[in-house]
């Protein structure tokens, strides 16, 4: 395991909510990432955001983490949600705030 790929377990292991986006939850960088931060403040959860435009090589590291093509990614306790696309539909269809509720997020 690279030390990306540590970094980003850790990360993921010790907060609730990471979102690995371009730009941060006050000044996203695509309308994706700016959609998905949207999603979350409006249920009101805290999260942590992670700036991948910071940083190319975690940009590529949390791209083979997940196994997932694309920015922003969502992860809640630990586990990968999806991009916003997912994160769109499962707001939309409630699953999103039932899976915040089932882990006490809400």
């Amino acid at each position: 395991m690279t030390n990306y790929q540590e970094k980003i377990a850790k990360l993921n292991k010790e907060n609730d909510i990471v979102l690995y986006m371009k730009g941060s939850q006050d000044f996203p960088q695509c309308g994706f990432s700016a959609l998905t931060c949207q999603i979350l403040k409006n249920l009101g959860v805290d999260f942590v955001d992670i700036n991948v435009l910071e940083d190319i090589d975690l940009r590529q590291a949390i791209k083979e983490y997940s196994d997932w093509p694309t920015i922003p990614q969502l992860y809640i306790k630990n586990e990968f949600i999806g991009g916003c696309d997912i994160v769109k539909e499962m707001s939309q269809s409630g699953e999103l705030e039932s899976l915040l509720k089932s882990k006490s997020l809400l």
